[in-house]
């Protein structure tokens, strides 16, 4: 293959240009229903589609392909477009249509998964995995004899320092390094796959068959990494939604009517009370077996004292009403005076 033939592609580039487009209508229409266009909050990004664990992995998988067409700003869809377009000049006539759309689709999913491996709470968007993905395929390709010697050295040495410098430039916060090197390896894989399809032309069952074949081991390989992963916030999120509920209805007995029986009273205390406090504990202590956060873990021991100075609280309501006595008055003063302390340092924390 001549140098002619690579630089001055006669077939044009119509994925290229599709995927492009796709990603600049998508940005446009987030920036006419008000999101920041410079840079969108994490919940705008998520509404849109933005690969996050806990979300991911809770059923919505279609964002390890959503979030490969969504931008964090005009700047990040720039840059990504810009080098989505010098590549795919270079790769799309070479692949052809078909190989250039699945190494497109593969790649990004591939990166998105091996973000999700890496990051627990980080929002990922961008067509930056992908577009890493149609690099390291190129690199594949310049290492075999599919293009002629003299073109393939200047280009391997060209896209290997454009390649090299954005991995480190992707060392720093915020950039989703993971990402680029999912795409990165999985193009590299997909290149060498390519080669003997495009050393043999001719062969449009080899074509096809490979493409194939590469989209079936690609889903598979997201099928078992996604049930590898734990998805440790989304259980921890559910467990603090039970809390909250298991809490409301703790507190039920203090809005009973003053003329509520004793007997009604007690009952609430302990089958209620007591029965929710003691299950909130049980979450917080299932919360503790997981790996999370130092200071996700330093609040939940916080929980797990106020949860207990609440049965002790609900202990002595129970003495105090079955005995009707104001004996325990002042230790539930000093309980209390306990819980407000803890409310206070859980409404600091958030």
């Amino acid at each position: 293959m001549s140098i002619s033939s690579v630089l001055n592609p006669v077939k044009g580039i119509p994925i290229t240009l599709s995927l492009i487009i796709i990603n600049v209508i998508l940005f446009g229409a987030m920036v006419l229903t008000g999101v920041n266009i410079m840079a969108p909050d994490n919940e705008s990004l998520l509404a849109w589609g933005a690969n996050f664990r806990p979300l991911t992995l809770d059923g919505e998988y279609w964002r390890l392909l959503s979030s490969c067409f969504l931008h964090i700003g005009i700047l990040h869809l720039a840059m990504n477009m810009y080098a989505l377009l010098y590549i795919g000049f270079l790769l799309e006539p070479l692949l052809g249509k078909t190989r250039f759309t699945t190494a497109y689709l593969l790649t990004g999913l591939l990166a998105s998964l091996n973000s999700l491996w890496w990051h627990e709470l980080t929002v990922s968007a961008g067509a930056s995995g992908a577009v890493f993905g149609m690099y390291g395929v190129f690199l594949a390709l310049l290492t075999t004899n599919l293009i002629e010697k003299t073109t393939r050295k200047d280009l391997l040495s060209s896209i290997g320092i454009f390649v090299a410098y954005n991995l480190l430039f992707g060392l720093k916060d915020g950039i989703d390094n993971a990402a680029h090197l999912g795409g990165l390896i999985s193009g590299l894989v997909l290149g060498y796959a390519f080669t003997p399809g495009l050393l043999n032309p001719a062969s449009r069952l080899l074509k096809y068959l490979v493409s194939a074949g590469l989209i079936m081991i690609a889903l598979i390989t997201i099928f078992f990494v996604i049930n590898m992963i734990p998805n440790t916030m989304a259980i921890y999120q559910k467990n603090m939604e039970t809390f909250g509920t298991n809490e409301s209805m703790a507190l039920e007995v203090f809005s009973l009517p003053e003329n509520t029986p004793k007997e009604k009273i007690l009952n609430q205390i302990s089958t209620r009370g007591l029965y929710y406090w003691q299950e909130n504990i049980r979450l917080l202590q299932e919360n503790e077996k997981m790996e999370l956060s130092a200071e996700i873990q330093r609040r939940n021991k916080i929980l797990i004292r106020y949860c207990e100075l609440r049965i002790k609280t609900y202990n002595l309501i129970f003495k105090t009403v079955e005995e009707d006595t104001d004996r325990y008055q002042d230790s539930l003063k000093f309980y209390n005076i306990q819980l407000e302390n803890i409310l206070k340092e859980l409404e600091t924390e958030n």
